[in-house]
């Protein structure tokens, strides 16, 4: 799409993008060609909008002759044509004082206000995933189909879960289960026991089979737990937003569920560095009028989470950027000092 494009058709393209997201309004030739200014007629300008819209990347509202962007058009602004801010700048000096060296989830509480604040947006903070090695992990009866899972970390850090079974069990089967699983998984991340578990439960008696994969999912996949989410009501006052109460209603059901969130989150993750994702350009962000700034974050070089701003599809991309990205360093320092 990028190549589709000669320079004057980009510069009118971007300069477009910096209009709307600057002023809210449909742009027409005429601002756009004061705000661009290159030295052209408002016929040639006129063909370059034609063109542009037929390619998708900008629209026309009903009510204005001006036009606006697309998903696409947004999308080819942040890869191609966004200048983005140099790290180091007007952010830094209100974030660093704020997110010293601290309990995890003190900097991370801390950092999803921060970002918040400072976006005017949502901010939102995944929990530090942990190495979910065990040494040991134990059952304990409490009651029908009630149980208690005690997990001992090999660094001493015990989990306590209670989890629910679609049957009884006698806890002669329990310490069965408990033995089992410390005599041939001890050692393993919770992944590699959740991988084997698959392919070995042939093998083992099917009862003891469904609790050990009981246990494992209930102890390490509570996502309602591993996000937390920050500034929620200042989209009432976005003003792309405050027109759609059934929009804004839908929003507030993917932070109140969380489950869809984590996933995006998690992909995320993988990326390495700051990630944009558009609403209306995949199934991925299921809210045309939403875009999600992320990026991972790291402890002593390992990423372990990932943080971000969630803000209507008209935000100042390059600030975005520079606040998610600094907010992840800073992050990643405060965590990584013991």
């Amino acid at each position: 799409m990028k190549n589709m494009l000669d320079e004057r058709a980009k510069s009118l393209l971007k300069t477009l993008v910096e209009r709307y997201i600057a002023d809210g309004l449909p742009i027409g030739s005429r601002t756009l060609s004061r705000a661009s200014g290159l030295e052209l007629s408002p016929a040639t300008i006129r063909n370059v909008m034609a063109d542009l819209e037929e390619l998708g990347l900008i629209s026309s509202p009903h009510t204005s002759a001006g036009r606006v962007p697309t998903a696409r058009g947004y999308r080819l602004f942040v890869d191609a044509l966004l200048t983005a801010r140099e790290p180091g700048g007007e952010a830094e000096p209100q974030l660093a004082p704020a997110l010293a060296p601290g309990q995890p989830q003190r900097v991370i509480a801390h950092a999803a206000q921060l970002l918040s604040n400072l976006s005017n947006f949502v901010g939102v903070v995944t929990v530090p995933r942990k190495a979910s090695v065990f040494r040991h992990i134990e059952f304990l009866r409490l009651s029908d189909r009630r149980i208690l899972v005690i997990i001992v970390a090999p660094d001493g850090d015990v989990q306590n879960r209670v989890i629910f079974t679609q049957q009884d069990y006698t806890q002669a089967q329990l310490v069965e289960a408990s033995n089992f699983l410390s005599a041939h998984y001890a050692g393993l991340t919770i992944e590699a026991v959740r991988e084997r578990l698959k392919s070995e439960v042939d093998a083992l008696r099917g009862e003891i089979a469904a609790l050990m994969q009981a246990a494992v999912s209930a102890s390490f996949d509570d996502d309602a737990e591993q996000v937390v989410i920050s500034g929620q009501r200042k989209l009432l006052a976005v003003q792309d937003f405050s027109a759609d109460l059934e929009g804004l209603r839908r929003l507030f059901d993917l932070f109140e569920q969380k489950t869809q969130l984590m996933r995006l989150l998690d992909v995320s993750s993988r990326a390495d560095g700051v990630r944009i994702w558009i609403g209306g350009e995949s199934t991925v962000v299921p809210f045309e009028e939403l875009s999600i700034v992320s990026a991972p974050y790291e402890v002593d070089g390992r990423v372990v989470g990932t943080l971000g701003v969630i803000g209507p599809t008209r935000m100042a991309y390059d600030r975005m950027i520079h606040i998610v990205d600094i907010t992840s360093r800073l992050v990643s320092n405060a965590l990584s000092q013991k």
